[in-house]
């Protein structure tokens, strides 16, 4: 869906087969949906990853999140970057940034609705590289560019 959207602008009918395609497999999966348990927990966790320059196209990287509260799937993003990224790290660290920002999103909605955090949340990230420039601020002086994430 994400792919037929950036192409609206300029439609060939291949595009329209894709949507028809995608309003399909919705027709005949009503039923489908997300399940919500009761785990006795309101702990929030973060999940995120990136495709380092995964379009061909404009050769920008996609990034995107996930996270649970109470072990429930409550949020999901996946969007393009504003800009081509030098680096895999650099590409994760922008999304951390992007999660980062859900997720105290998320706590303050919670406190908001009297649910205050029993524990630190967590955001989990696979790229060993990001995980070192946000553990370390010595990191930061190699990272100027991205300063701002």
């Amino acid at each position: 869906m994400s792919v037929v959207s950036q192409l609206m602008h300029s439609p060939s009918e291949d595009h329209m087969g894709a949507v028809m395609r995608i309003l399909r497999h919705l027709k005949v999966t009503p039923g489908k949906g997300l399940m919500f348990c009761k785990y006795g927990h309101t702990y929030v966790e973060g999940y995120m990853d990136a495709d380092w320059a995964g379009s061909v196209t404009d050769r920008r990287s996609t990034s995107g999140y996930f996270t649970f509260v109470g072990g429930n799937l409550v949020t999901w993003r996946s969007k393009k970057q504003k800009m081509v990224c030098r680096s895999s790290a650099e590409v994760e660290y922008r999304g951390m940034a992007q999660g980062v920002c859900e997720l105290l999103w998320l706590r303050r909605l919670l406190r908001d609705l009297g649910f205050g955090p029993q524990k630190p949340m967590d955001l989990y990230c696979d790229n060993k590289a990001a995980i070192t420039i946000a553990h370390n601020p010595v990191q930061h002086d190699r990272t100027k560019h991205v300063e701002v994430d």
